[in-house]
């Protein structure tokens, strides 16, 4: 269970960085100083304050240095060297012998142009308890703490001995704004900040970070509606927007986009769950703690690649499509504190590498299949607060031999203690109107109703929901 984490109380922990060296290509770098000129126009007041910024700027020559090209800043004056060089770091108040002119704003150089960016942002931050930012000061930006250099990418158009590669402030507790001008460092191949206190949205500008493969907002106060400039970073894979105030509906696009972790528990999304969901080649999503409504979407084709599915505490509806039990590699499948009725698929038992199973309160109905209490990788199931009628003695000794945390509580199940009295059980809860049709596919290999429809050759299921008046 690779991105398995409490949903109530979510840790700082980081996502394993792809390695810089190995970027993918970026659609085009021509353009990007153009881009920048117009907004370092606008900055250079911004960046003749100060008294000796130039004297700073000159003594910042000492980057030239190979052993000192190596040294990155980290919080708390933790050195990292990344390229194998073990030579003392330069302050970066050094002198140098060697002259340079000022920066050209038609023509920036990538240090400048990722100086005025900090800088613009150090000015939207308002609140900074840890006095982190105390040493974002003079043009040496990889002594900036919370900032990581490394050598640029072989087809940057400028050479530079060092470029800004990655920003990680979490549990920084900084209060302000993204900015714009973030979009500026070009070269970013991850942004951590989650545990802080920032506001707004994501900068439309944020598209524009072709070498971005991470990006974690979350536990902040961002609000609005989902940020669709996520979706136009070309290499994004990791995207974790927890715990923030976003609302809306969720876009298609974004199970169409070739991310591998998406977390949006714990926001403020409503609407369906889009029907592209299952076209996602992501390995985890989380969805849990919103307000999203309606059925889960019937599967057309079969992720194969999907290992954690918590769609908790949401407001869906219908049955559990039987596609659900297609998902050959699924770890966790959490459903609980929903509405969902009906019976469950008997292509649940085909889940042969899920661990975690949670239908709990719901108002599923019908007999547990025995089947399910088979699953030889099950360590927890909790079918805990439906309405099942019963299940076979067999499951509950299977279960009990293996160890496996079993909870059925606050069921009808004649016979077995604490379940729910007598007159709450006869044709009663959520799901008591509802039939689901089901195809029964033969076995587990995805064979069943095929249809004209949906992509050329892949096989799909049909779940749907019926009502069923009750007398």
């Amino acid at each position: 269970m690779r991105y398995m984490r409490q949903l109530s109380t979510h840790q700082t922990t980081t996502f394993s960085s792809i390695p810089l060296t190995q970027r993918s290509e970026p659609k085009s770098s021509k353009g990007i100083f153009e881009k920048a000129a117009p907004l370092l126009i606008d900055l250079i007041p911004k960046m003749m304050q100060g008294i000796g910024f130039f004297l700073l700027l000159f003594s910042s020559l000492h980057l030239s240095s190979p052993s000192a090209l190596a040294y990155i800043g980290v919080g708390g004056g933790v050195g990292v060297w990344i390229n194998g060089r073990g030579t003392t770091p330069t302050s970066s108040s050094s002198s140098s012998s060697s002259t340079q002119t000022p920066p050209d704003p038609q023509n920036p150089s990538p240090m400048a142009t990722e100086f005025a960016a900090l800088q613009a942002w150090k000015q939207a931050i308002t609140e900074d308890p840890y006095g982190i930012l105390a040493s974002w000061v003079g043009p040496n930006v990889c002594s900036y703490r919370g900032v990581f250099c490394s050598e640029p990418p072989e087809e940057s158009p400028h050479f530079s001995p060092s470029v800004v590669a990655g920003i990680d402030l979490n549990g920084a507790n900084l209060g302000g704004y993204l900015v714009r001008e973030l979009s500026l460092l070009t070269h970013l191949n991850f942004i951590h900040l989650n545990s802080n206190r920032f506001q707004g949205t994501v900068p439309e500008s944020f598209k524009d970070l072709q070498y971005l493969t991470e990006l974690d907002l979350s536990s902040n106060l961002l609000a609005g509606p989902f940020p669709a400039p996520t979706l136009l970073i070309p290499g994004l894979i990791y995207l974790d927007l927890r715990f923030n105030s976003f609302s809306g509906e969720l876009p298609e696009a974004l199970f169409q986009k070739q991310l591998d972790a998406i977390f949006l528990n714990n926001n403020q999304f409503e609407g369906q769950i889009p029907a592209s969901l299952w076209a996602s080649p992501a390995s985890v999503i989380t969805l849990a703690n919103n307000n999203l409504t309606g059925p889960i979407p019937a599967s057309f084709g079969y992720s194969s690649g999907i290992r954690e599915l918590l769609f908790l505490n949401n407001r869906l509806t219908g049955c559990i499509p039987e596609g659900v039990g297609f998902l050959a590699e699924v770890e966790v499948l959490d459903l609980s504190f929903n509405s969902l009725g009906g019976d469950i698929p008997s292509t649940l038992s085909c889940l042969s590498g899920i661990e975690v199973l949670n239908v709990a309160h719901n108002g599923l109905t019908g007999e547990l299949p025995d089947i399910l209490c088979e699953l030889r990788s099950l360590a927890n199931l909790s079918v805990s607060f439906n309405f099942f009628s019963g299940f076979g003695a067999d499951c509950t000794r299977e279960l009990l031999i293996r160890n496996v945390g079993f909870d059925f509580a606050g069921n009808c199940i004649p016979g077995r203690g604490m379940q729910r009295p007598p007159p709450e059980c006869p044709g009663s809860g959520p799901g008591a109107g509802l039939s689901c049709l089901r195809t029964r596919p033969a076995g587990c290999g995805g064979s069943g109703l095929r249809v004209g429809v949906g992509i050329p050759g892949i096989p799909f299921t049909l779940s749907t929901t019926l009502p069923i008046p009750v007398p």
